[in-house]
C-alpha cells in the first residue's frame, strides 16, 4: 500500500517537473546565439575587403521609447516611438523569426567567419534613457532577446523631463547578458574631438562603465552617427574592437568602426520596419 502511495505521489511529480522543464526550455529558445568560441591563433583576420563583402548584419537603433509630446519638433519624433508601438515592433521581429546577436558575435563573424543564427540582428539602444531599461529590457525579455546599450556617461542617475538609468539598473543589464558600450561622456560629436576629448570623452567613461559592469567596455556608437575618417584608427588604440555609425555608408578603410545602423522611427507600423529592414541590410554583395 505505502509503494503504491509513493508511486501516485511521485509520477505526478514528475510529470510537473517534466513539464516545467519543457516550458523552460521553449521559454529560452528564441533567445540569443550563443557566441562561437574562435582560436584567433589558427585564423587569420579578415581585411577590410573580406570584411566589406560580407552580408550585412541588421542593426537597428532606439533612443526614447514614450509617447510623444506637444513640445516635441517634428526633428525628434524619429527619435521617439511610443511603448506600444515598440512592443509590436519587437513582437514582429520574434514572430517573423528573427534572432537577436550581441556585438562579440558580429565581430566574430565580420572578422573570423563565425557562424550566425538564421535571421540574425542586433538591437541598440542609446543614451542611457531609463524607458530602455523599463520598456525595452523588459519587452526584450519576453522574447529571449538581448539588446547592446550605449550608455552617455553624464547621464546616469540623473532624474528630470527625462529620467535616465541608474548605476544599479546598467549592472543588471549587464549581469543579464545584455552588452554594455559606450556613447561618449556628454554626446560630443565625434569629429569635433580635440586631443582632451580622448580621455573625457572616451577613456574615463570607458572606465566608469567597467567600475559598473565589471566587464570590459569594447564597443562605441557615435554621437549622431557622425565620424570622422581621419581619427578612427584612435579608437583601436584606446581599446575598442568596432564601433557603430547610423545609415551612412561604411567607411572603405576601417568597416568595423563605421557598422551600419538603422533607426527605427515611431512613423512606423511594424510592416514598414520589416520592409525597412529588408530593403537597407538583405542586399546580396557581389
Amino acid at each position: 500500500m505505502k509503494r503504491f502511495l509513493v508511486i501516485t505521489v511521485l509520477v505526478p511529480a514528475l510529470l510537473a517537473a517534466c513539464q516545467s522543464n519543457s516550458k523552460s526550455k521553449k521559454t529560452e529558445d528564441p533567445a540569443v546565439a550563443k557566441t562561437e568560441k574562435i582560436d584567433t591563433t589558427k585564423q587569420r583576420p579578415a581585411d577590410a575587403k573580406a570584411i566589406l563583402a560580407k552580408r550585412e548584419v541588421p542593426v537597428l537603433c532606439y533612443h526614447q521609447i514614450r509617447n510623444n509630446l506637444a513640445s516635441d519638433s517634428k526633428r525628434a519624433h524619429d527619435d521617439i516611438i511610443a511603448p506600444d508601438k515598440f512592443r509590436e515592433h519587437i513582437k514582429m521581429l520574434a514572430d517573423s523569426g528573427y534572432h537577436t546577436i550581441l556585438p562579440d558575435q558580429l565581430y566574430n563573424y565580420l572578422v573570423f567567419n563565425a557562424k550566425l543564427p538564421e535571421k540574425p540582428i542586433i538591437i541598440s539602444f542609446d543614451d542611457t534613457d531609463e524607458d530602455q531599461f523599463i520598456v525595452g529590457n523588459a519587452t526584450l525579455k519576453k522574447y529571449g532577446f538581448k539588446g547592446v546599450y550605449f550608455i552617455m556617461t553624464v547621464s546616469i542617475g540623473r532624474k528630470g523631463r527625462i529620467s535616465y538609468m541608474t548605476k544599479e539598473q546598467i549592472k543588471q543589464l549587464a549581469d543579464e547578458g545584455n552588452t554594455i558600450a559606450s556613447h561618449t561622456y556628454d554626446h560630443k560629436n565625434f569629429a569635433q574631438f580635440t586631443d582632451e576629448d580622448w580621455k573625457t570623452q572616451i577613456d574615463d567613461p570607458t572606465k566608469k562603465l567597467e567600475q559598473i559592469t565589471g566587464k570590459k567596455i569594447e564597443y562605441f556608437a557615435y554621437p549622431y552617427g557622425v565620424y570622422k575618417a581621419s581619427t578612427l584608427h584612435k579608437l583601436k588604440e584606446h581599446g575598442f574592437k568596432a564601433a557603430f555609425i547610423l545609415s551612412t555608408a561604411s567607411d572603405a578603410t576601417y568597416p568595423l568602426y563605421t557598422i551600419r545602423r538603422i533607426i527605427d522611427p515611431g512613423r512606423y507600423t511594424a510592416k514598414n520596419l520589416y520592409y525597412s529592414i529588408n530593403k537597407s541590410f538583405n542586399k546580396t554583395k557581389s
